[in-house]
């Protein structure tokens, strides 16, 4: 059975009017690092809150009294994973299965699936924002910044797909 996907250009029009709707509602654009960031904080927090008080960049989360979950960046990202599953869940695509190729154990992909996560996660905060905000953010912008990051991802990803080929074939 063939699984039919969306179309690819009525989701990417969707995405630009949920975009330009987030930059007349909010105010500004999309991203989800910031979200992770302070579902981190929020952890941090309750484990060792005299320690997230004092430093600096958990601090800047905790002000206001507010919970720093308590954002519309964690809530849309909470909606966007959400939206996925249910993607996945209509259209029957919802398998428990790990995804690989036969030249790796489900050990060593899992364990190089968070790896990358972390990578991402970590470059993401470094470069003060993640792949969609970068992308869809900073370009809608026209931010030089941006669009030199989005070459920079590609090329990245096509240097390491070659290196990693040998994994999937």
């Amino acid at each position: 059975m063939k699984t039919r996907y969306a179309n690819p250009y009525v989701i990417g029009t969707l995405l630009g009017l949920v975009l330009l709707f987030s930059f007349y509602t909010m105010g500004r654009g999309l991203g989800s690092s910031s979200s992770f960031a302070r579902i981190a904080v929020a952890g941090v927090h309750l484990v060792a809150p005299e320690h997230a008080a004092t430093n600096p960049y958990y601090a800047k989360y905790l002000g206001g009294g507010r919970s720093p979950l308590m954002a519309w960046l964690v809530f849309l990202t909470l909606g966007a994973g959400l939206g996925g599953l249910f993607s996945a869940f209509i259209s029957n695509r919802v398998k428990g299965e790990i995804v690989r190729g036969p030249n790796i154990g489900a050990g060593a992909r899992l364990w190089l699936a968070l790896f990358g996560g972390i990578l991402s996660g970590f470059a993401a905060r470094l470069a003060r924002g993640c792949t969609s905000g970068q992308a869809l953010t900073g370009a809608s912008e026209l931010a030089f910044g941006s669009w030199v990051f989005m070459f920079c991802i590609f090329a990245g990803a096509y240097a390491t797909a070659y290196f990693l080929r040998k994994e999937w074939l």
